[in-house]
């Protein structure tokens, strides 16, 4: 029920697609919560070379930082569809996790979550190849694992947000991209599907060689 109405402290806003939800170096006063749609959150260098650290969706909150002693954002956040996600300010989140245990446990659930998740990207950053990297975002981003199939992508993600999100160019994404397609792991009709065959990239061991010394 706290999600899910406005009130002092909280308020409920829709987003365009390409809108600026939040941007780096803006006061950390408040957390989101996204109630419909995607959102792209990025870090920009001093030398404008972008990094896509996450892709949200329903139910997930973004900001967090906040809550640790944050004063400025450290990224940006943008609506990569039409979206709709509530402001709560930092005053008022503190105060419901303080007085709804069963809010606090859920919230506590998402930080532990997102918490393993980028322990996984770094793991995958720092050992899998370019083309394991590729497969594991497309079946995160097809939500597999969660109803036990793929579905269809519907945030059109072009192949650039690919490459900033798993650290390679966007021509090694077109690459890997095409072999996909014709291995049947992914189809294009309109929008991106990603068939669960493509776990298959994840689970094959690639050989290993030894250097001389």
């Amino acid at each position: 029920m706290f999600l899910a109405t406005a009130a002092p402290g909280r308020e409920i806003s829709e987003y365009s697609k390409n809108d600026i939800i939040f941007s780096q170096g803006d006061d950390a006063d408040s957390v989101f919560y996204i109630k419909k749609g995607k959102v792209k959150v990025a870090v920009l260098s001093k030398d404008g070379k972008e990094a896509v650290i996450a892709l949200l969706g329903p139910d997930e909150f973004t900001g967090e930082g906040c809550l640790i002693g944050q004063t400025k954002r450290l990224s940006t956040a943008t609506a990569l569809t039409e979206c709709e996600a509530m402001r709560v300010t930092k005053a008022e989140l503190q105060r419901v996790l303080h007085e709804e245990p069963t809010f606090a446990k859920m919230f506590v659930a998402h930080v532990l979550t997102r918490n393993a998740r980028v322990e996984e990207d770094l793991v995958d950053q720092l050992f899998n190849s370019t083309e394991k990297r590729l497969a594991r975002m497309l079946l995160l981003l097809a939500n597999f694992g969660k109803e036990g199939r793929p579905e269809p992508i519907l945030a059109k993600i072009s192949q650039e947000t690919l490459a900033e999100m798993i650290g390679t160019t966007r021509s090694r994404v077109s690459h890997f991209m095409n072999k996909f397609r014709k291995l049947g792991f992914i189809n294009y009709n309109g929008h991106l599907e990603v068939n669960s065959s493509l776990l298959g990239v994840l689970l094959a061991d690639q050989p290993r060689t030894v250097g001389p010394g």
